[in-house]
């Protein structure tokens, strides 16, 4: 069984704290203990609506454990180290590897900030904090015009660095955009060897057969 996933995206709103949350509800509903943990937070002006506070709401955790799922807060609508510098803090990747390896004594889903390739701390990405951690990732893309380019580049990124793609979740964007067949079909046939999932906005991600391929007994 994972004892830890990293929930990664190939951009910005493309769906990563919705599957994120689809899948703790999931867990809960099992019973399986899993914990949320987003180590650093930018846009942050309510724990209500954050994305830290709709993973503690999708786990059935309160707001009183808010600080503890999100211990580093930023008010500033950018990616987290210029977020920090623009509160005077410098944000380094080894507190961010520091913060997640004291929440890892448990099941623990970590979600990331932005893209895969994002700048997650001043000197590393999500890619960097998620290899220096050694786990495996889920990674949420699109259906928008151009996902299945984005996706790609996303997958040998982080085959580059020996990350554990645990499957890829394909998540419907808004407004026109190709059929979700269409992207997982590209999908099939250019990365053949990582499980791929589908979640149309219209209705709920049917999570079942995704939670049970991520958290069977292994």
């Amino acid at each position: 069984m994972i004892q830890t996933l990293f929930v990664t995206a190939t951009g910005t709103d493309v769906g990563k704290t919705f599957i994120a949350c689809e899948l703790l509800r999931e867990m809960t509903r099992r019973r399986i203990e899993i914990e949320p943990f987003k180590p650093v937070l930018s846009g942050f002006t309510d724990a209500e609506t954050s994305d830290a506070g709709r993973l503690l709401r999708a786990r059935g955790r309160s707001l009183i454990d808010f600080a503890k799922v999100s211990p580093l807060r930023f008010k500033a609508p950018l990616a987290p180290p210029s977020a920090a510098r623009a509160e005077g803090v410098e944000l380094r990747l080894s507190q961010l590897v520091q913060l997640c390896r004291e929440r890892m004594t448990g099941p623990l889903l970590i979600e990331g900030a932005g893209g895969v390739m994002s700048p997650i701390a001043e000197d590393g990405t999500n890619l960097d904090l998620i290899a220096e951690l050694g786990v495996p990732a889920l990674l949420v893309t699109g259906s928008y015009l151009g996902a299945v380019s984005h996706t790609l580049t996303a997958i040998e990124a982080m085959r580059v660095r020996k990350v554990d793609i645990v499957a890829v979740v394909v998540s419907e964007s808004e407004g026109e955009a190709p059929p979700l067949s269409e992207i997982e079909g590209a999908l099939a046939r250019f990365a053949p060897g990582v499980p791929r999932f589908t979640a149309e906005r219209k209705r709920d991600f049917n999570v079942g057969r995704f939670a049970e391929s991520l958290y069977r007994a292994r």
